[in-house]
């Protein structure tokens, strides 16, 4: 079984609950028809009913059985509304910008995920990465010692082996300290979807002092940071990736890393590096990538690409479920 059936299959068990903010679009309706009848999240989509109704019957798709929920009908859109100006007041924001804002879909399913009322949110097949990201700010924040929210690739390789890329979308310089936010989430994010131990290489131009530079000082503080956060995870830097994935090479160039050249997750230096590996694995090894998949936030609000078809929208939903199942302890 391939790492997306079994991510579906575990998902099915969870029975967990994912809000659906675009429910003015096709691909959502496809999705959630395919997550209903196979019982893999419950689903809740956002929009008018009336108008889902009739485009779900031109499409001839039944959404068995998923809440519909308007915001601007919704019974409770002022107590969310409370909740997301008490969160925003010390910005400056007022009651009445905060009304508005909680009757827009993305920041009503934010609002929901903060609130216990959905489990996690999928949406931005429609939105920009910086709506989706800046709601889920406003509405749910960071989880406790995190720094900043971040994201994953989860690559896939023609083998079956199962890599984690981080940051490939979000943070385009990330500082020491945000570099070692991102390792202690991707870490996280790899553990619940693949059930490993996460092995994490701080990844740069240099290993265990070969060269010299600011890059370089920023992932060393990074992994001295992340080593002193999370002193249980296998975690090393400064390593080129041969030394982060060869053993041989590894035990020739950084003698006594906990990494052995096994790493599973790579932690990139910066945006540039992160966004063009990824996609190199993507196109020249034939990878699959799957994501990006946000981390960082208190509870899962993943971004979609707005290229993403129906069935992308499905296995992010299911590792949507695993990821907030993780979070809570319960997965």
């Amino acid at each position: 079984m391939d790492i997306l059936s079994q991510i579906r299959a575990k998902a099915q068990k969870l029975n967990r609950s994912v809000v659906f903010p675009e429910g003015d679009d096709d691909r959502t309706f496809h999705a959630v028809a395919d997550l209903q009848k196979d019982k893999v999240v419950r689903s809740i989509v956002l929009g008018d009913e009336k108008a889902i109704a009739n485009r779900c019957r031109e499409l001839g798709i039944d959404l068995g059985g998923a809440t519909i929920i308007d915001p601007h009908l919704a019974v409770n859109k002022g107590e969310l509304a409370e909740v997301l100006y008490e969160r925003r007041k010390h910005k400056g924001m007022t009651l009445d910008e905060a009304r508005r804002l909680a009757l827009d879909p993305l920041y009503f399913g934010a609002l929901m995920v903060k609130t216990g009322l959905a489990q996690g949110s999928v949406t931005g097949a429609a939105h920009s990465t910086g709506d989706v990201i800046r709601a889920a700010l406003y509405c749910i924040g960071l989880a406790p010692g995190i720094k900043v929210v971040s994201s994953s690739f989860m690559m896939v390789m023609p083998s079956g082996k199962v890599y984690m890329y981080s940051d490939g979308a979000v943070v385009p310089d990330p500082d020491a300290e945000q570099l070692a936010s991102i390792a202690i989430s991707a870490s996280a994010v790899h553990h619940a979807l693949t059930g490993e131990v996460p092995i994490v290489a701080m990844l740069s131009y240099s290993t265990k002092g070969s060269a010299e530079g600011p890059s370089i000082d920023k992932v060393r503080q990074a992994t001295a940071l992340a080593k002193r956060l999370r002193p249980d995870l296998i975690i090393d830097g400064e390593l080129q990736v041969d030394a982060a994935i060869v053993p041989k090479i590894n035990a020739s160039k950084a003698p006594g890393s906990p990494v052995k050249g096994e790493a599973n997750v790579f932690i990139f230096p910066d945006l540039d590096a992160g966004n063009i590996a990824y996609k190199i694995t993507q196109r020249l090894a034939g990878a699959q990538a799957i994501g990006p998949i946000v981390q960082g936030l208190e509870k899962p609000a993943f971004d979609l690409s707005r290229g993403c078809s129906a069935s992308d929208i499905v296995a992010v939903a299911a590792i949507n479920a695993l990821y907030s199942a993780a979070l809570e302890g319960v997965a």
